[in-house]
Order: C-alpha cells, then sequence, then structure tokens
C-alpha cells in the first residue's frame, strides 16, 4: 500500500524547485519546456495569489514529489472551456517530478486523492482534466484514478484528451 499525499498551497520559495522540475526531460516534453525560471515566477507566482486557481505541491512521505493544481473551469482563462456552463466543474493538471517514479501508479494514487479532497467542497460536481492524446501514460493514470474520456478538443495548446471525473465515477 502506497502513503498517502499531503498537498500543500505552492509558495514564492517553492518557485525555484518548481522551476528545477519544469525542466526535467519527463514534464518539459508535455508542459511546454524548457522554462526560465523568471517565466515560472511571472506564470506560477502570479497564480500563487489567485482566486480561481490552487498551485500545489504533492507531498509522498514526507518529500515533494509532485506538482498539481485545481482551478474554477469558469472562472478560469476565458479561451479555455467556452463552452462549460457548470458552475461545480473543477480542472486539474499534475505532474510527478522525478521520472523514477513514473510507471509505479504513484501518479493516479496522486490524483485520485487529490480528487477526493476536491470532492469534500460539496459545490464541486465534476473534475475534468485535458491531456495530450500523445500522453498515454497521463490519460492511463487519469482513468486509474476514476476519469473517463469525453472527447477529443482543441485547446490553446493544441489537441486534448478531455476526460472528466464526477462523483459516482471514482474507484
Amino acid at each position: 500500500m502506497l502513503a498517502a499525499f499531503d498537498f500543500r498551497p505552492l509558495t514564492r520559495a517553492d518557485l525555484p524547485l518548481l522551476h528545477r522540475w519544469l525542466n526535467r526531460p519527463h514534464v518539459a516534453q508535455w508542459w511546454g519546456g524548457p522554462v526560465s525560471l523568471e517565466e515560472v515566477e511571472r506564470s506560477y507566482g502570479a497564480d500563487i495569489d489567485s482566486a480561481v486557481i490552487q498551485p500545489m505541491l504533492a507531498y509522498w512521505g514526507g518529500a515533494p514529489v509532485g506538482f498539481i493544481q485545481a482551478y474554477d473551469v469558469m472562472g478560469a482563462d476565458p479561451d479555455w472551456w467556452r463552452e462549460e456552463t457548470d458552475p461545480g466543474a473543477r480542472g486539474i493538471d499534475q505532474f510527478l517530478a522525478n521520472a523514477e517514479q513514473l510507471g509505479q501508479g504513484i501518479g493516479s494514487r496522486m490524483v485520485a486523492e487529490f480528487v477526493a479532497t476536491l470532492f469534500r467542497d460539496p459545490r464541486v460536481t465534476k473534475v475534468q482534466t485535458d491531456p495530450s492524446p500523445d500522453n498515454v501514460r497521463a490519460i492511463r493514470a487519469y482513468e486509474k484514478a476514476g476519469f473517463r474520456r469525453v472527447a477529443e478538443v482543441s485547446t490553446p495548446d493544441g489537441p486534448a484528451q478531455l476526460m472528466v471525473c464526477r462523483r459516482g465515477d471514482r474507484p
């Protein structure tokens, strides 16, 4: 049995760590890297104080092992999810920081535990995510965490596999 995750809000002091993680090849491939520290400070630094986005570090066994964020879908960037009408929809994005931890079920467990924390809020009706259709590992991890494929969609970042988890969908 894997240890439980702890999630804590990202702070400005965490930005250099996040910068290092975003530049690791297995992360940069899917997260638009490489990126400069200044870009991380500008983008993620602004999210720290956001009322719409909650960027978090994921801790497993007391060590930071990943990044995960939740956002209010309808309140997020207006170029994304224009068709969404459910005020209870939340979106998530995540990655594991260490390549050697991929393929061990850690990512799907991290997602499942994070989604469970989101569903503690009775206003949250569903959680969605949008990995690249080519990111088979992420799609499988989301499926193991209770997400279902909805459709391939076009986003400002390109094609994505829209996946949704509703309260009753979790394994």
